[in-house]
Order: C-alpha cells, then sequence, then structure tokens
C-alpha cells in the first residue's frame, strides 16, 4: 500500500486514541530512553507492518522503528515481528493504536489464508465483499490480499452487480440487465444475483459476464454449474462457512466471496513489550 492510502487513517486513530495528551505516560517519562518488541502470542499471517511504522513515525519521529519480518509472513507463537528503540513515552503512547492495526489485519490475513487453503486444488479463488468497517476497507481489502485471497469490487462505482433488489425493483433480470446497458453501455461488466435454477437461465439468456450463486445448496450450486457451462463465470456467496468451503469449491464455482473474512476474522493476538 502506498502511505498515502493510510497516513490519514493513521492520523485519525491517534486522535482518537490519544485525546488531549497520555496523561498517564506523560506523568511517569520524560525523556527516558527503551527498547521494545512486538510479538506474536499465536501463530498467524502478518499484515500491517507499514501502519504500526505509520503509527510511531506521527507520535515520535525519534522512535526507532526496526521490522524483523513483512507483511504476509506466517508468524509461530513468540516470534518478534518489529524492534523499537527511542523514547519511551513515544513507544507506550503508539503502542495501542498500533497493535490495533496490527492485530486486525493479521487476523483478516490468517482467515483469507485459512479459507485460500481450504479450496487448494480446485479452481476456486477467494474473494473479499464489502462487507468492511466504513473508512477502513482499503485496510481490509489489503489484508485479504496479504492473506493470498483475491479483492471482489471496491466500491459501487467498480462493476454492475445486480442484486435482489434491484430484480424487484425492475421487475425481472432481463428488464434490470436493459436499463444497466442502457445506462452504462455494453463494455461494462455485468454480473447478476441469482437464487435458483429459473433465474440462472434468465442471467444466461441476457449474456451476463457472472452469475452469484446466491445462499444455494451444494447440490443446486452443482447443477446451475453444469447448466452455464462455462458460459459465464461464477461465483458462490452467503452463508458459506468455513467448514462448507471445500464442499463449495468442488462444485466447480469460479470465485467464492466470502463476508466472514472482514466481519468475523478474530484480530491475531500480539503484544509490544517494554524491554
Amino acid at each position: 500500500m502506498h502511505r498515502l492510502t493510510y497516513a490519514e487513517l493513521v492520523t485519525r486513530a491517534l486522535a482518537e486514541d490519544v485525546g488531549w495528551g497520555d496523561r498517564t505516560t506523560e506523568s511517569i517519562f520524560t525523556d527516558e530512553q527503551a527498547e521494545a518488541s512486538i510479538e506474536a502470542r499465536r501463530a498467524g499471517i502478518i499484515a500491517g507492518i507499514d501502519l504500526a511504522r505509520e503509527v510511531f513515525c506521527q507520535v515520535d519521529q525519534q522512535v526507532e522503528f526496526a521490522p524483523e519480518v513483512g507483511d504476509g509472513y506466517a508468524a509461530a507463537p513468540g516470534d518478534v515481528l518489529v524492534r523499537l528503540n527511542g523514547p519511551a513515552a513515544g513507544i507506550l503512547t503508539g503502542e495501542r493504536v498500533a497493535l490495533n492495526f496490527l492485530q486486525r489485519m493479521s487476523g483478516i490475513a490468517t482467515s483469507t489464508r485459512t479459507a485460500v487453503e481450504a479450496v487448494a486444488g480446485t479452481k476456486a479463488r477467494v474473494t473479499d465483499t464489502r462487507k468492511t468497517v466504513p473508512g477502513l476497507r482499503v485496510l481490509d481489502k489489503y489484508a485479504v490480499r496479504v492473506g493470498g485471497g483475491e479483492n471482489h469490487r471496491f466500491n459501487l462505482s467498480d462493476m454492475v452487480l445486480i442484486k435482489d433488489n434491484h430484480i424487484k425493483g425492475a421487475g425481472s433480470i432481463a428488464e434490470a440487465v436493459t436499463r444497466v446497458r442502457q445506462h452504462c453501455g455494453f463494455p461494462v461488466k455485468i454480473e447478476v444475483e441469482v437464487t435458483n435454477l429459473e433465474e440462472v437461465r434468465e442471467a444466461l439468456a441476457c449474456g451476463v459476464d457472472l452469475i452469484m450463486l446466491d445462499n444455494m445448496e451444494s447440490g443446486v450450486m452443482s447443477q446451475a454449474v453444469a447448466v452455464i457451462e462455462g458460459q459465464a463465470l461464477v461465483e458462490a456467496s452467503g452463508g458459506i462457512t468455513p467448514e462448507r468451503l471445500l464442499e463449495v469449491a468442488k462444485t466447480g464455482v469460479d470465485y467464492i466471496s466470502l463476508g466472514y473474512l472482514t466481519t468475523g476474522s478474530p484480530s491475531l493476538d500480539i503484544a509490544l513489550n517494554l524491554q
């Protein structure tokens, strides 16, 4: 990630956490120097090293930030991720915000890597959704990429995705697709969400590029893939748990989109220890 994509996020996070000043740290420390390390307490995929660096840079540029690993590193419990050296006050004031970024992003990367490994040997690729923390989407989606997943559309302007409420409002899949093509033109890629085989056939007849199988049982998914027969890319979505991943992948879908990557991934346990 380019620094410009996250520097302001770090500034806002520090303003939220530090407020008018770190009363505890400023009361105890003046110009004392210290060494510290950021360490993994659980195994997982690390993401967010540059965010942590930016935190300490904004808090106190005298804090030396020396990473031992980079994003994508598969950490074991006890692994040192970063070594810090400099004013103790700067290290402790930036501690929580730096860890919050690292823990959340590493948790998402870890869940994504687990999902990617679960479907290994199939053609299915794991993608995220737009179910992200408002304002932090760029970080959530970056963490998915670090974990080996792919990004679905970043925002509503990226592509056309006709969902159930669009279809209800237009009256049919065909009418919704027609209106989109009249408004956007033929070059734009169109994805349509379907819930049964009848809708699959209707979407195919419209010549769409992608068909999303929403909340389908695996057996019906297999039938849908057979009906589509390579005429469009196929995405599985909705209610797919980690336990169902391989089963869904074996139906022959091209993509599996998982909201839980960014909404349900537990933060990775990472700590900062002052020496």
